[in-house]
């Protein structure tokens, strides 16, 4: 008798427990040994009064032969639909894309983090009216996961995107982005292109001139990339003019806020962290690193305050000669400024702020091979976690001194927050920064699937009965509903629960119409429905040699995903439910990288000329 039946409080499962199929229940036991063997799962719906399932156990599960071949080949789970319907309604939405006789018993062939790719119900035991035998779908499966893997994969994508613009549908009445809209989108932003200096413009020459960082990494995305490069290059040559201008202070290495000129001339001497943090992602992301470490220099030697958040701007006045001056100190070079007080900075910890921060540069480091911006980032959170947190748990917008703030943290805090969290995770080998990410982001969901910041708005404007407008627009930086499908879908890629990546889905939904009317206005959102379009690069690299080749070689994929972990790191992200890493250690002792798309990898190496081939 199978054990894993046999003592199930389900008559159903329990009639099962003497099959010759080497059956599991329903839950992660089943897809993490699909996992390790590189198999389908296969999962079989019915319930204890179905006749067809009783036939179909009969004929195909009761048979040595066919239970042999599931057995070699597939991961078994039985699921009893009266006991699990939350799995058979989304399996018999599933279906429908194969089949329209829709019914029970119901076969459907799962990815091992499953994602549906075929679906049926009864299938005999031997072909009849047109109906191919059980074991010939099961012998055409195997065929396809082995020698057609990426048709696969490119189905059960298909599905999986399709059950999420239903679910998403259904909740908000929208729809998320298809790459067709994402490319028109992408092509609106890049028209405003101002083709002589660079940027967005009008071609006033007096016309104010912002960086709009939020835009220029959508368009970096590779969704982007792929289905209109020359709009993908409008950021590049974005970056390369401001970085060439006086927008960008040549010693310090920051960004000022925006230029009053259409040629970037005349800059709001300002340095902003939000401006800053999004084009050390953007710089990363266009691979100049020139202009990467002149940001990450600022932040880390400017902006970082003594207790380790970093501050919220830096002043665009000083005192010169004891006169107040407006960029005087700017303008000139490192010898000159050498003996003049720098203009201040405003030591203000703002939550989100300082996630965005932690991101760009958690992630710059990891691929500039820069540990001292990873230590930053690490020292930044902890003061994070520390002081912007109130009496009762919950985190606030900011703190000054270590002082917190009493006004409550928005969604948007959380978001950011989370989502720096998320990436200081992937690039230390931390789990538990990743797991705190996961509990600001669960936190933010209401019992009715709504997203909020916990505790509510603002307590003042709630008892006066005034409702705070939606901050949905993220033209300076990600909104709150960005944001925290932002930190979702990070979440998600390291292989966390599937509802994470719905949640990113519905709130992308929610939001799609508005954004694809004024796409420069919602870069932010944008860039999350670009990732949820493409299935997501995942490269993990397992070792404790942090010289490697392999490592260095890591470094330079373009992947969305570089997580850098010792073994022992490796098995904590899996045991706090991050399937990514499930399997993942050294071979040979030796440094292993695993190279994965959508949680599909490739053979581990060790060699680094076979991760970059």
């Amino acid at each position: 008798m199978n054990p894993r039946l046999q003592h199930s409080a389900s008559p159903y499962l329990r009639a099962h427990a003497g099959n010759p199929v080497a059956w599991y229940a329903w839950g992660d036991e089943a897809f993490a040994e699909a996992r390790r063997r590189d198999v389908p799962v296969l999962v079989s719906i019915g319930y204890s009064t179905c006749h067809w399932c009783h036939v179909m156990a009969r004929e195909s599960f009761s048979d040595d032969e066919t239970a042999a071949a599931v057995n070699a080949d597939f991961v078994a789970v039985k699921v009893d639909r009266e006991e699990h319907p939350e799995v058979d309604a989304a399996y018999m939405s599933a279906a429908a894309a194969f089949t329209p006789h829709l019914g029970w018993p119901l076969t459907v062939f799962v990815t091992p983090n499953g994602r549906p790719f075929y679906a049926g119900t009864y299938f005999p035991p031997e072909p009849r009216s047109g109906m191919p035998s059980f074991r010939q779908v099961l012998a055409a499966v195997r065929e396809a996961w082995i020698e057609r893997r990426g048709e696969v994969d490119g189905t059960a994508d298909a599905v999986t995107q399709a059950l999420a613009e239903a679910r998403s549908s259904a909740s908000t009445g929208g729809q998320i982005p298809s790459v067709e809209d994402l490319a028109a989108a992408a092509a609106a932003v890049a028209a405003r292109e101002d083709r002589e200096y660079g940027g967005f413009g009008d071609g006033d020459p007096a016309t104010p001139k912002f960086p709009i960082a939020t835009a220029l990494r959508f368009l970096q995305t590779p969704v982007v990339r792929i289905a209109d490069p020359a709009a993908s290059a409008v950021a590049e040559r974005a970056l390369t003019a401001m970085a060439s201008s006086p927008l960008r202070d040549p010693v310090e290495g920051g960004f000022f806020r925006y230029a009053t000129r259409r040629d970037w001339t005349v800059p709001h001497y300002e340095r902003m962290l939000t401006d800053n943090a999004q084009l050390l992602e953007v710089a990363v992301d266009a691979d100049d690193e020139r202009t990467a470490r002149g940001i990450a220099g600022f932040l880390t030697d400017v902006l970082q305050q003594p207790a380790g958040g970093f501050g919220a701007a830096q002043d665009s006045e000083s005192w010169i000669d004891g006169v107040r001056s407006e960029g005087g100190y700017y303008l000139r070079d490192a010898a000159s400024r050498a003996g003049i007080d720098p203009p201040a900075v405003d030591g203000k910890v703002v939550t989100g702020w300082n996630g965005l921060a932690i991101a760009a540069l958690a992630r710059a480091g990891a691929r500039l091979d820069e540990p001292a911006w990873i230590e930053s980032a690490r020292w930044a959170a902890d003061a994070v976690i520390g002081a912007n947190i109130d009496a009762a748990g919950r985190l606030v917008r900011a703190a000054l001194d270590e002082i917190p703030s009493r006004a409550a943290a928005t969604l948007a805090d959380y978001g950011q927050f989370a989502a720096g969290l998320v990436a200081l995770g992937a690039a230390t080998g931390e789990v538990v920064y990743a797991v705190r990410a996961r509990e600001l982001v669960t936190a933010c969901v209401a019992e009715d699937g709504t997203v909020r910041a916990p505790g509510g708005g603002d307590p003042v404007l709630a008892a006066q009965g005034i409702s705070s407008p939606d901050a949905a627009s993220d033209g300076d930086e990600p909104s709150g509903h960005a944001a925290l499908a932002d930190a979702a879908l990070s979440l998600w890629q390291l292989g966390a629960s599937e509802d994470l990546r719905h949640l990113a889905t519905g709130v992308v939904a929610a939001h799609a119409a508005g954004a694809l009317a004024q796409p420069i206005a919602h870069g932010a959102l944008l860039r999350v429905a670009a990732r949820l379009a493409r299935a997501p690069r995942q490269v993990v690299v397992v070792g404790d040699d942090p010289a490697s080749a392999l490592l260095r070689a890591a470094r330079r994929i373009p992947a969305e995903v570089l997580a850098i972990v010792t073994a022992a790191q490796s098995a904590q992200w899996a045991t706090a439910g991050f399937a990514l890493f499930e399997g993942k250690a050294p071979l040979g002792g030796r440094t292993t990288a695993y190279d994965c798309r959508d949680f599909t990898c490739r053979l581990p190496v060790t060699d680094p000329a076979e991760l970059e081939s």
